[in-house]
């Protein structure tokens, strides 16, 4: 998984520090700076947005491929979703695929929560049953820090088009961007290791059968979140009375605000607390 050999070769896998850094430097690192748009989901994980405010581009939010394609530069997927836990269906992710493919577009999918399916089985974009036996134009992310609990590592992936990687590699390299050894040694360890994996999403499967329940019987609703680390909940209310009934119980929650306009009336519970904060929770949800 070494990021060059002597001979300069590049692999079809580039290891990077984490996700995060990938996420916000990704449009500059592909050298679309300063006119466009790049597209993110209705309900996103804020990194995307940020990383084309650096690049000087302009964000549209959808869910659906839009007619529209003249300035659109970059296409953000996030499948299982962050905040809500929504997996997009194979025609979904087949749909974007065809659209970027006939606008000359790159799609590019997080897909840092896959190994994490609760109630569907996530589908890769780079998939053969969604993108065929070719990946051009297209990119996918990945991440051990939630599958393997190694957020401190700062172990990330990217693979798909060889070209998009190569240009992403050749300006990461000068940057200083390169995954110490060690690292690198750690992620080809936990990733030829999926028992680990398994035992880690059986913890979370634990929690979240355990608090979803009492969500549930508190009066709430939860919706998608059939895979990820979240419950997307909402009492059909703004999010930040939902806060601060929570804060009251001395539950901390996200505000759905916070990843854009349309999760305005949900909140974000995580499954990462330890099992006795879980209880916690279900006991003061349910008390």
């Amino acid at each position: 998984m070494r990021l060059a050999d002597p001979l300069g070769a590049v692999p079809s896998v580039v290891p990077t520090v984490g996700s995060k850094e990938l996420v916000a430097l990704l449009p500059t690192l592909l050298g679309l700076r300063g006119a466009g748009t790049v597209l993110i989901p209705e309900v996103a994980y804020p990194t995307y947005e940020v990383g084309a405010v650096l690049a000087g581009l302009a964000v549209r939010r959808t869910d659906t491929p839009p007619a529209d394609a003249a300035d659109v530069v970059l296409v953000w997927l996030n499948s299982p979703g962050n905040p809500h836990g929504r997996v997009l269906t194979d025609d979904e992710l087949r749909a974007w695929v065809a659209w970027g493919r006939a606008h000359g577009v790159p799609v590019v999918s997080d897909e840092c929560y896959a190994t994490l399916g609760w109630d569907v089985e996530p589908r890769s974009l780079l998939h053969p049953e969604v993108a065929g036996e070719d990946h051009t134009g297209l990119l996918a992310v990945h991440s051990l820090s939630k599958q393997s609990t190694a957020a401190g590592y700062r172990a990330g992936l990217l693979s798909g088009d060889p070209a998009l990687v190569r240009q992403v590699w050749e300006v990461r390299r000068h940057l200083g961007l390169l995954v110490p050894t060690p690292v690198q040694a750690a992620m080809a360890a936990a990733l030829a290791d999926d028992a680990h994996v398994d035992e880690q999403r059986e913890r979370y499967r634990a929690r979240r059968d355990r608090l979803a329940a009492a969500v549930r019987a508190s009066g709430a609703r939860i919706d998608h979140s059939e895979a990820g680390l979240y419950l997307w909940v909402t009492r059909d209310e703004d999010c930040w009375t939902t806060i601060d009934r929570l804060a009251g119980l001395g539950i901390v929650a996200a505000p759905g605000a916070f990843y854009g306009p349309a999760g305005a009336r949900h909140v974000r519970m995580a499954l990462t607390a330890l099992d006795e904060r879980i209880d916690a929770a279900v006991a003061r949800l349910t008390g």
